[in-house]
């Protein structure tokens, strides 16, 4: 019995005529009709039209679905297995077959891996610091946020009074422990058997290790700091200053008070040594009850004016304290009550709330603050080095995956003729570049373990490959792997392979002409290459200016010997000068209150003179330091030890200074600086001399106005110049006259030079690296390009005889070959220019003396790689047109 026919909506049935194809019309229509019935016995009128319309839709151009394939039936899954197998062995046979461009593209992605590797670890390693400790969440450093005030930028200050940490406990009951910590990277005499050396050595509550995970080799954490006699050693420091041995029970001494008094300790316990992402970093841990027992602690316990000791909180689970502005400002304004009301009645705080509050940074974020930590911009900036170094390698291989389709077009069309669909070949070719990219990878790693320690003396850092201190290398690695693979084969696996067999056996190499995406790619590479080379010149020109420029005084034959804690300067300074008398190997003794170039603070003091605030620099010498350092006065008089008043009121300014205050050089004398000393008048400075400017700090600043004052108990360092030549025997009568006026503690000497330059570590640091990244740049676009002249001239075999059996030259052929390349090379240059004076402008502005860029430091770069592109290229060409003509003609 058949079933009743029922006739599907007209407009349904126009809207299937108007747009389906002729040719299978007839069929398709018919199919709907028939099913079209049978939906309307079975489901209704209604649904039957729904579905009709639907499929009506499915099979109107350009929306024509596919029928579903019936499912078919895979004995096993190996087959899928067997595949990729299939894929990786032809992958491995490309590769071994074509061994000179495998080569080049596995240098290139090594060398880009181990450049990525190793920026990518520094990175990792910034930001993981302080998450180890168990209480990571919950831990958090106290510190003082200042606003704008009197226009200086806003601030923050982890340096804290003694009795925050107790009050912190006892108000808010959202801290659960604190513990605090005095004297973090200051170093204190240390005594034991072998000797007494200079330790970096800290105070620290009991508290500090339930805070901090620092795990214990020897004894724990409840007895470790129960005593104020007990001590806390890292490993390192432990076998250091006892051997091998087990110290627990032994005794040390330590110079707390300064001078020659020594304090007696016994080791406590012994921790393992610190990590190298821990911000905290210390060597020897001392009750902090031995610091509140001494004078120092006893003026500052409840000092709330004097900022010395940073202050660490652990916070109840669910505290919401840290983004509590209200209670931490009620808290502040409890011990500062004053500070708004006196800034807003000076006119120095116009803005709502106050000034001046604190604030809680959690633990992990402490590292790359800005303002308490380091900036991690400069990691950031070495990663995306890191990241172009290994975009250029994989700009190589897709080059060279483009040049080699010529290479490989019968194999491409043979395997389309064959019935190879698209996803074959892609996913052919993206096997080929996972392998060759997980064979760099391990290379490239191996590389980069190798040279770990170049690059931790570079960047003055400990890194290590450790999967348990960086556990993100469990997923870098293979991350690595498949993201350069699929990076650099990407474009050949998804273009090429979309090539009809045809125009795949007619593909040909070609730099210019319609190959655009490979010009754009070869002249990518030199952008980079060419900035990389300016910024480098640019960099080591300003390092050179900087090394170079006449700073105000003479800098050379100087020896800095460091006289901080000893129990009287005075008396030090002048039996060791009178030691030093009358040998000929020693020109000059003085003493100052700090030295010059890195690590050298100049307190300065702000006083109102005349109705302005002026700021100036303080500086305390002896009346020898103008003559050690050869500064020159250019007017008034040096300071006069037989006249009191030079070391009471008398003082001498630098020229800026005079500038400052309106004066000039001659009618400074004798000014008096009205306002400086307001609770005793009489007391005022007065002016006796001007010296010459001097940069007396690093020239990324300019010249401050200074004050020089002659006031013996501040004198901390010494200044001997020495006769030229050899110092070794001038340095020798200094230790002897050090030991003879100070035999307990170290002689510790410097050179004045040396540590002017190393104000400029950063930036020489800076320019090193970028200096490798540009070499290593131009070397990895040089290797793309002398692969791409290999392919370039074996694709043009034929044509190179055919020209000089015509009469060609081996110059001739050798400009040919080479003009394309040198062409985009010469765009890349013009291109490269304008982007790398921008950064190198941005760059310089954070030095106050700095080199003008000029157009020729960028044209030296620009031909710089010229000669270096024509050098790669012109090779093969050279060898290219010295072939026998015969060979490549014999085909024919």
């Amino acid at each position: 019995m058949s079933l009743p026919y029922h006739k599907p909506p007209r407009w349904a049935q126009r809207l299937l005529t108007w747009f389906h194809p002729k040719d299978t019309l007839e069929e398709v229509a018919g199919d709907l009709e028939e099913f079209y019935t049978d939906w309307y016995q079975r489901v209704g009128k209604r649904q039957a039209t729904l579905r009709y319309f639907w499929s009506v839709l499915s099979v109107l151009p350009p929306f024509v679905r596919k029928r579903k394939r019936e499912k078919k039936h895979y004995p096993s899954s190996n087959v899928h297995l067997a595949m990729i197998q299939n894929y990786f062995k032809i992958a491995w046979r490309n590769l071994v077959k074509n061994k000179s461009i495998s080569t080049i593209n596995i240098v290139g992605l090594s060398v880009g891996v181990a450049c990525f590797a190793l920026f990518m670890l520094n990175l990792i390693n910034e930001y993981s610091f302080d998450r180890f400790h168990a209480k990571a969440e919950r831990l958090f450093v106290v510190y003082e946020a200042i606003g704008e005030i009197s226009g200086q930028p806003a601030q923050k200050m982890s340096n804290l009074p003694m009795p925050l940490g107790p009050a912190l406990k006892a108000d808010l009951p959202d801290v659960k422990r604190f513990a605090r910590l005095q004297g973090g990277g200051e170093t204190f005499y240390v005594r034991t058997q072998n000797g007494v050396v200079e330790e970096q050595a800290a105070f620290v509550d009991p508290a500090f290790f339930e805070l901090f995970s620092f795990p214990f080799l020897y004894g724990n954490a409840p007895s470790a700091l129960a005593t104020a006699n007990n001590v806390v050693l890292t490993k390192k420091m432990a076998q250091k200053l006892f051997g091998a041995s087990n110290p627990i029970g032994k005794t040390l001494e330590i110079n707390i008070a300064r001078g020659d008094q020594f304090e007696h300790f016994m080791v406590s316990a012994i921790v393992k040594d610190l990590p190298s992402n821990s911000s905290l970093q210390f060597g020897i841990l001392m009750p902090f009850e031995k610091f509140a027992m001494s004078e120092s602690g006893k003026a500052i316990a409840t000092n709330w004016g004097q900022l010395s000791m940073q202050t660490f909180v652990e916070l109840r689970p669910g505290s919401t304290l840290p983004k509590d502005r209200a209670r931490l400002d009620q808290f502040f304004l409890k011990y500062y009550p004053d500070v708004e009301k006196s800034l807003r009645t000076a006119g120095l705080w116009k803005k709502s709330g106050p000034p001046v509050t604190f604030g809680l940074l959690p633990i992990q974020d402490l590292h790359h603050d800005p303002n308490l930590g380091t900036s991690p911009t400069l990691s950031l900036i070495l990663l995306a080095i890191g990241g172009i170094i290994l975009l250029i390698a994989c700009i190589n291989f897709t080059t060279l995956s483009i040049g080699r389709s010529a290479g490989r077009a019968r194999e491409i069309g043979v395997r389309k003729v064959v019935g190879a669909s698209r996803g074959q070949l892609a996913r052919q070719y993206l096997a080929e570049a996972v392998l060759l990219s997980c064979v760099s990878t391990v290379i490239g790693l191996g590389l980069a373990a190798a040279l770990l320690p170049v690059f931790n003396d570079l960047s003055d850092k400990h890194l290590i490959f450790n999967l348990q201190q960086f556990p993100e290398l469990f997923w870098l690695v293979p991350g690595l792997a498949l993201l350069v693979g699929t990076l650099a084969g990407m474009y050949p696996a998804f273009v090429l392979s979309g090539f009809s067999p045809l125009e795949t056996l007619k593909s040909k190499l070609k730099i210019g002409g319609e190959n655009w995406f490979t010009k754009s790619l070869v002249t990518f590479q030199f952008v980079l290459s060419v900035g990389f080379m300016a910024c480098t010149f640019i960099m080591l020109w300003q390092m050179n200016f900087l090394r170079s420029k006449d700073l105000g005084f003479d800098q050379e034959n100087i020896v800095v010997v460091n006289a901080s804690g000893t129990t009287d300067p005075v008396k030090t300074l002048t039996h060791f000068r009178q030691s030093l008398t009358n040998r000929p190997e020693i020109v000059g003794v003085s003493g100052a209150e700090f030295s010059l170039g890195a690590g050298a603070i100049a307190g300065n003091t702000r006083f109102e003179y005349q109705g302005r605030t002026t700021d100036i620099f303080e500086h305390f010498i002896d009346a020898e330091y103008l003559s050690v350092l050869k500064l020159p006065l250019v007017s008034g008089r040096n300071f006069d030890p037989k006249r009191v008043q030079d070391t009471v009121t008398s003082v001498i300014i630098n020229e800026t200074a005079v500038r400052n205050l309106g004066w000039t050089n001659e009618t400074a004398l004798g000014q008096v600086l009205t306002g400086y000393n307001p609770a005793d008048p009489t007391r005022n400075p007065v002016v006796i001399g001007v010296v010459q400017d001097y940069h007396f700090r690093s020239l990324h600043e300019k010249v401050y106005p200074m004050l020089f004052m002659a006031h013996g108990r501040l004198l901390q360092q010494f200044f001997v110049r020495i006769a030229p030549g050899d110092p070794q025997q001038a340095l020798s009568q200094m230790q002897a006259a050090w030991a003879s006026v100070e035999p307990v503690l170290p002689f510790r000497y410097t050179f004045l030079d040396e540590n002017l330059q190393k104000s400029y570590v950063a930036e020489s640091r800076m320019s090193t690296t970028i200096g490798w990244a540009g070499g290593i740049a131009v070397f990895l676009a040089c290797l793309g390009l002398f692969g791409l002249a290999i392919l370039s001239t074996v694709n043009r075999t034929k044509e190179i005889g055919i020209r000089k059996v015509l009469g060609a030259s081996v110059a001739g052929i050798t400009a040919l070959l080479t003009k394309d390349f040198l062409k985009l090379v010469v765009i890349a240059i013009i291109i490269a220019s304008p982007i790398a004076y921008y950064f190198m402008r941005q760059w310089l502005t954070g030095f106050a003396y700095q080199i003008d860029l000029q157009w020729w430091m960028f044209a030296l770069a620009g031909a710089a790689a010229v000669l270096v592109a024509f050098l790669t290229v012109g090779f093969q060409s050279v060898k290219a047109a010295l072939a026998n003509p015969v060979e490549s003609l014999r085909g024919e």
